[in-house]
């Protein structure tokens, strides 16, 4: 019974995060709210708990400033690695969203996303960061750690508001948190992987170069789930991601620590989108993504202020609710995506998976990331993908046809 009871409250848990990593607007928890409860793929009584663990706070990380939205200590879950994995590491950094204004950063610091007072004590390590084989194939014995997102603007801000009492300081914690994993045998690895889903995969794009800078003699690649956001026009020929990233790099004066190889030739609003960075990184890099990222079409194609009449409010919430001109707009925004990671995908290093799926941070869930009827593109599952790319098995430039072909994919349904 307890058992059960542990892994009911493990399932809980990862659908809650999963939920509240829908993080948009002014005030940033949306309404999808509880809406993965629908979505919930592979889990039935009969699986093992999760493996739950403990939060580690970076002490260390005061003397460098590198601190919480509210100025508390960032911190991190590690699970060690064994037998011939002891000497690989897997990081992964916690996406959730963005604050666009001193007033969301506010009521930001006042959750997890912004303070390690609120973070949870322990979180589940499943999909690539479960200990099973059967569940994670290639990474299931790397040292694995997630470092937990507390600073509103993809671990890249350097700057302060003393007035609001707000401290924009995710690259120092980036930072911090490398130094400390070093510290605890990183500096070691024979193999690394940076991976990182939503905002934490653009974060995995933004640092993907400095992780390796900082392992010079390792095999180092990168990974970024769901962070591929485009810079698109929204259902009203408007830019709503535009200006919403716009408030993110104003309000955390992210011009000064946005990549120089982007900044010297655009603005600092388009260089904290991925579509302008992807061509000037040098380390192997995996994008993983969905052609119609559920999130996106949300927040991105369709928010409220794009439609405020609701026209594409079913749609947003269920794809088999969209009009056929709703789903020929949405054809649109997929070509938008294959047209920009095509000089990208033309490089040997570089990995793709592209499935055509209304879902979001497909890394971060079992059911997606490997199990008996996990999504695959010519019959091969994401795990797969990414490890046959990591370990030079096999080039991945996986790019699935255009929806509604793809029967194995977990769309996400929303109330």
């Amino acid at each position: 019974m307890a058992k059960l009871l542990m892994w009911f409250l493990g399932v809980f848990f990862v659908l809650t995060k999963l939920v509240d990593s829908y993080e948009f607007e002014d005030f940033f928890y949306n309404k999808t709210e509880g809406a993965f409860l629908e979505s919930v793929y592979g889990a039935s009584a009969a699986a093992p708990p999760p493996l739950m663990i403990g939060l580690t706070i970076i002490h260390g990380a005061a003397a460098r400033g590198a601190v919480c939205l509210d100025g508390t200590l960032p911190g991190y879950h590690i699970h060690r690695g064994y037998g011939s994995g002891a000497n690989s590491w897997l990081i992964q950094l916690e996406g959730g969203g963005w604050c666009n204004s001193v007033r969301s950063c506010v009521y930001r610091k006042k959750t997890r996303r912004g303070s390690s007072n609120y973070m949870e004590k322990q979180i589940p390590f499943v999909g690539i960061l479960s200990n099973r084989a059967e569940e994670n194939p290639d990474f299931y014995n790397w040292n694995r750690v997630k470092v937990r997102y507390c600073d509103g603007a993809s671990f890249t801000g350097d700057s302060e508001d003393k007035a609001a009492g707000l401290q924009y300081r995710g690259k120092r914690i980036y930072q911090a948190a490398m130094e400390e994993l070093m510290s605890k045998g990183m500096r070691y690895a024979k193999q690394a992987l940076l991976s990182g889903c939503s905002a934490g995969g653009l974060a995995s794009i933004m640092h993907c170069d400095d992780f390796s800078n900082l392992l010079p003699h390792t095999k180092v690649k990168c990974l970024s789930d769901a962070g591929l956001f485009l810079d698109a026009n929204d259902v009203s020929g408007g830019h709503a991601i535009r200006d919403f990233f716009g408030g993110v790099v104003k309000t955390q004066g992210l011009q000064n620590t946005l990549p120089r190889t982007c900044t010297n030739h655009l603005d600092a609003t388009s260089c904290f989108f991925p579509q302008n960075l992807i061509g000037n990184i040098r380390t192997p890099l995996f994008l993983l993504n969905t052609a119609y990222d559920s999130w996106q079409l949300q927040e991105s194609l369709a928010p409220h202020t794009a439609d405020p009449h609701g026209l594409w409010h079913d749609c947003t919430l269920n794809n088999e609710r969209c009009s056929p001109s709703q789903i020929q707009f949405l054809q649109g925004f997929r070509i938008h995506m294959l047209n920009t990671v095509k000089r990208f995908a033309a490089s040997r290093q570089n990995g793709l998976f592209i499935n055509s799926c209304f879902a979001h941070c497909q890394s971060e869930r079992q059911d997606t990331w490997f199990s008996d009827n996990s999504p695959t593109i010519n019959n091969k599952p994401i795990a797969l993908a990414v490890g046959d790319w990591y370990f030079d098995r096999s080039g991945v430039k996986a790019i699935d046809c255009a929806y509604p072909c793809d029967r194995t994919c977990h769309n996400l349904v929303f109330k």
